[in-house]
């Protein structure tokens, strides 16, 4: 049985030992991060019978733009398109047992830590989940000649062949901010576009800001999780789930010369997650006489662009 033992140490049998404290610690574990941006399009999936595919529409702009009109003039006629997103829906989970001996026998409840063990667990499977579709993006930019820091390199088909050398900086912000605003890219929350980077990747930027103001009073009441400043209509969230260079079109070393791994810049519309049965916590029926047990999380959703 893999899983928690009562006749090993480390799987089970210190949950009693002689004078043990009763205070319950847990391995520092980071919210969720990513996820908390996703799209939930629960309105059209939400729940059970209703297959596994889901589809949401996306409507492109008016094809051509209203103008002036003289007073005899009919007036114009115009159109858009729409085109569909699919994703399909698959299942989710992990999960522990456990013996009823461990169980028994232990003075810490063996069921409680299990739930914060899973807990911690799911949330990190929904970020990098999350994070997957995200760093699908085809928009890539790197510094021009990896160095500039006055001049970006586009790439709009998900691959980006700058490396990049060096950090990001307070100029940097200024120019991605430019250039999505430059292909009407709408902003996520009011005027405000959001970006997402492990904490060592805004050392640099952070530095550059730390004369500045960086909130003013309704900045306070709209912070999101991890969030940690806002600069150029751009609020900055740290996040520590998933590892140095994952998603980088240039792997590990966009981190190995310790300059900038990659930062995440968003605006509305980002991923859609449907859900069909939302993240629970599940007990395992009792085998072998009640000698047997488990608990698990489930989910049964998905992730797409």
């Amino acid at each position: 049985m893999a899983g928690q033992l009562w006749v090993t140490d480390s799987l089970g049998g210190y949950l009693y030992s002689d004078n043990l404290s009763a205070e319950l610690r847990q391995a520092v574990q980071p919210m969720c991060r990513f996820r908390q941006f996703c799209d939930v399009k629960d309105g059209a999936h939400q729940g059970l019978g209703k297959g596994d595919t889901f589809h949401w529409n996306v409507f492109s702009d008016i094809a051509t733009a209203g103008t002036t009109l003289v007073e005899t003039d009919t007036m114009p006629e115009s159109n858009f398109t729409i085109t569909q997103g699919t994703m399909t829906i698959t299942e989710a989970g992990n999960s522990v047992p456990y013996t009823g001996k461990l169980d028994d026998l232990s003075e810490q409840p063996v069921k409680e830590i299990i739930h914060k063990v899973l807990k911690n667990d799911a949330r990190k499977a929904f970020d990098s989940l999350a994070h997957t579709q995200f760093a699908a993006t085809p928009l890539r930019v790197a510094p021009t000649g990896g160095t500039s820091t006055t001049a970006l390199t586009l790439a709009t088909d998900g691959t980006c062949a700058v490396t990049n050398n060096v950090a990001l900086q307070k100029d940097h912000v200024k120019l991605i901010v430019d250039l999505m605003k430059e292909r009407n890219i709408p902003a996520f929350s009011g005027d405000d576009y959001y970006s997402i980077a492990r904490p060592s990747t805004y050392r640099t930027l952070k530095n550059n800001l730390e004369s500045l103001h960086q909130y003013v009073d309704k900045g306070f009441g709209m912070i999101m999780s991890g969030e940690i400043g806002r600069y150029e209509g751009v609020r900055f969230i740290e996040q520590t789930n998933i590892g140095v260079g994952v998603g980088s079109t240039a792997g590990a070393g966009a981190w190995s010369n310790a300059k900038s791994d990659t930062v995440l810049f968003f605006g509305e519309d980002t991923v859609a997650e449907a859900i069909a049965i939302p993240e629970e916590i599940r007990g395992r029926i009792p085998t072998d006489f009640g000698r047997s047990r488990g608990i698990a999380w489930y989910y049964l959703g998905s992730d797409s662009v």
